[in-house]
């Protein structure tokens, strides 16, 4: 019985290693640090089985840093005042600098964009200094009326956010500039418009935002 305790006793500690490391490897930020708390979770409980107890205080305190964290980053996640949308155009330097940094992704998540036009709306979404998103729109070229949805992409750091919600909240800009209707591109990969409160709704393979008189 004290082999079998043993072996499984390591096995836990052996697991909450492991998933220390793989909280690491994250690019999310989110999502590293509730892997991160799991496994200081985890290692306090092993730590204090085998009475290690500067590891059991060491992962307290980290469990503690974690709780801290992820509390502000949720806090922040629908925060008006922790992103600020930038106008900008779309042939602008830093612009095209964006999104050639991040080209191979943008190819994955919009497949069918060909790069920006002169005329499109281009939208930044900014933390502090650093871009986390940006929305690119297209009048209808039958409707002018229609924007399209050419790029609403996120950055991989803060892809568990939704920055672009900060953009579509500020529709009635999008109407004084004429357009009565916002359109996503069909078949989109991981749309994120199902968790908005904004107004979008589903029909067929796109999402579709009526902008109200």
């Amino acid at each position: 019985m004290d082999f079998l305790r043993d072996h499984w006793l390591d096995a836990f500690g052996w697991a909450g290693s492991a998933l220390l490391i793989v909280s690491l490897l994250q690019t999310r930020i989110l999502r590293f640090r509730l892997l991160n708390l799991a496994a200081s979770a985890s290692l306090i409980a092993f730590n204090a089985l085998v009475g290690v107890w500067p590891m059991v205080g060491m992962n307290i305190a980290t469990t503690c840093i974690n709780l801290w964290m992820i509390r502000g980053l949720l806090r922040a996640r629908h925060d008006e005042a922790s992103f600020e949308v930038l106008q900008v155009g779309s042939d602008e330097a830093y612009y095209q600098h964006f999104l050639h940094v991040h080209e191979l992704d943008l190819e994955r998540y919009f497949p069918a964009w060909g790069g920006t036009r002169a005329d499109d709306l281009a939208f930044q979404v900014q933390r502090g200094d650093e871009t986390v998103g940006v929305v690119l729109l297209r009048a209808d070229d039958r409707d002018p009326a229609v924007a399209r949805v050419v790029l609403d992409y996120v950055t991989p750091r803060y892809r568990d956010f939704s920055p672009g919600e900060f953009v579509w909240r500020r529709w009635p800009r999008l109407r004084d500039r004429g357009f009565r209707r916002v359109e996503t591109p069909p078949g989109m990969v991981s749309p994120y418009y199902d968790r908005l409160d904004v107004g979008f709704r589903r029909e067929g393979g796109r999402y579709v935002l009526d902008l109200e008189p």
